[in-house]
């Protein structure tokens, strides 16, 4: 390989590694990526290492890991040690995490099918022009007492009120904290939704 081809520059970089250089900046920030060198025309200069960085990153991004976990195992790995045990440790969290959510959704899918069952009936038996109110069919005791399993289950819910929402971006799994003002929101209340 000759001298030229032991670095890239930033465009083609990002260019093999199929991300932008603006998220090539964003992992050097994060410490993720060492900081290139710099040529005297100022144009970064990343060794030919760094494309494997990158894609080991991008595949760590894909199954879950946070760039603030790979910086702090990569900063272990660089300073010659070796965090195996703990990138384990985080893969069998993040698959605990996968596995709950999973049992959430496949509670919501349950509780879906009976909404809409209890749907079409209402719509069924409703007069032209006459309001289903199917929302407000949601509240408890309505459903065949879908309001008391959905209590039971608001585990979902419950995490959205308490702003521990986790969200799939391009860069994997974030937690995103908010603030929501309907964090007192219970099943219960009545709502006119007209619908």
């Amino acid at each position: 390989m000759s001298s030229e081809k032991n670095f890239y520059r930033s465009g083609e970089l990002a260019e093999l590694a199929g991300i932008s250089t603006d998220t090539l900046r964003h992992y050097e920030r994060k410490s993720v990526l060492p900081r290139p060198l710099r040529k005297a025309n100022g144009y970064r200069q990343y060794p030919a290492s760094a494309l494997q960085r990158v894609r080991v990153i991008r595949r760590a991004l894909a199954v879950g890991f946070t760039l603030d976990e790979l910086a702090s195992v990569l900063n272990v790995r660089d300073s010659g040690g070796a965090p195996c045990v703990e990138v384990r440790a985080l893969a069998a969290a993040k698959l605990s995490d996968i596995e709950t959510r999973l049992r959430e959704m496949s509670e919501l899918r349950k509780e879906l099918r009976v909404v809409l069952k209890d749907w079409d009936t209402r719509l069924e038996h409703r007069a032209p022009g006459q309001r289903a109110h199917l929302l407000e069919s949601l509240n408890v005791g309505r459903n065949g007492g879908l309001g008391n399993r959905r209590r039971g289950s608001v585990s979902l819910a419950k995490k959205k009120r308490e702003g521990k929402i986790k969200m799939k971006t391009s860069s994997g799994w974030i937690g995103v904290n908010m603030y929501l003002a309907a964090r007192d929101f219970r099943f219960d209340r009545s709502y006119d939704l007209h619908c």
